[in-house]
């Protein structure tokens, strides 16, 4: 059997979601006997293309079989793909679903696909999460992706769809990391009209952020500000082992959507279609879940 080579490019490692993807994708690549190199973006497009176009040119007998990547930004790198294709390495993008794909796989020699999770599904159980918390309705504070990132705005899309009319959104911007959180919660809490902001739930597009978040508010030094703060719920997204479904547990998140990690999946089908010559399905979605059950969720509140 031959040892094929893959290249995983993450978008950075101050996420536990994208070290989840890192373990699962060495488990696969040890499953199926494959050598593997991961590189890490710094939340910055430009490093991830030259990254990924640095292991394309590389000398032949260098250049890996395949290319498997979680985007950075909105666009996914389409020239980069294109140069992945010419040269015939195989090319998996994850946690998007970029038109591109079935426009170049007519062309490719190798495979090229994506995996991902549904993000708008995501979303709209989040919004139904928020719901489920607030049934009387009130204001959600809500920290987001970064801008350009088709996983945030979808999953921006999807709460917006399933959320009630009654419940309003006072929207920030993160960069899916807690530190990145702390940092935009901290400006949100100098504006003048923030102390004017009636917040009844923290909620955020992963759960390092809402925990991000958490901690600013459970330092604050007005005891009844900060007593009020650390009661009202706080959910997040991703929902790992070690961290989403602890911090449900430990109650420091109030809920969280269990997302699985597909990176392990997408080195496996790289794998199987390399070896076997069969063609690898040109979407695949993973199956999120709420923790706890919605329908467990009011009466969590209510106890509250």
């Amino acid at each position: 059997m031959k040892n094929f080579r893959f290249l995983l490019s993450l978008t950075t490692q101050n996420n536990d979601y994208q070290m989840e993807q890192a373990a699962s994708a060495r488990a696969a690549a040890q499953d199926v006997g494959a050598d593997l190199e991961i590189v890490y973006a710094d939340g910055d497009t430009i490093t991830q293309s030259t990254q990924i176009l640095k292991a394309i040119q590389a000398d032949p007998l260098l250049r890996p079989a395949a290319v498997i990547f979680e985007p950075v930004g909105g666009t996914a790198l389409p020239q980069v793909a294109r140069a992945a294709v010419a040269a015939g390495v195989g090319w998996g993008v994850l946690n998007s679903d970029p038109s591109y794909v079935g426009e170049l796989r007519g062309s490719a020699r190798a495979p090229i696909f994506s995996v991902s999770s549904d993000h708008k599904e995501i979303g709209r159980i989040q919004g139904r999460q928020f719901a489920a918390l607030l049934p009387r309705g009130g204001s959600v504070l809500y920290i987001q992706g970064p801008s350009d990132n088709i996983a945030a705005r979808d999953r921006t899309a999807g709460m917006q769809s399933t959320l009630p009319s009654n419940i309003q959104q006072v929207m920030l911007k993160g960069q899916w990391t807690e530190e990145s959180a702390m940092r935009c919660v901290n400006s949100w809490l100098k504006l003048a009209a923030t102390g004017k902001t009636q917040i009844d739930l923290v909620g955020g597009q992963n759960d390092v952020m809402a925990m991000g978040a958490r901690k600013v508010f459970a330092t604050l030094t007005n005891l009844e500000e900060r007593d009020r703060w650390v009661k009202i719920p706080y959910v997040g997204v991703d929902g790992l082992p070690k961290t989403g479904q602890s911090w449900v547990r430990d109650g420091s998140l109030t809920a969280t959507i269990v997302v699985p990690a597909n990176a392990g999946q997408a080195i496996r089908l790289l794998a199987e279609a390399l070896q076997s010559g069969r063609t690898v399905p040109e979407r695949t979605f993973t199956v999120a879940e709420s923790m706890p059950a919605i329908g467990k969720l009011s009466g969590i509140r209510l106890a509250s």
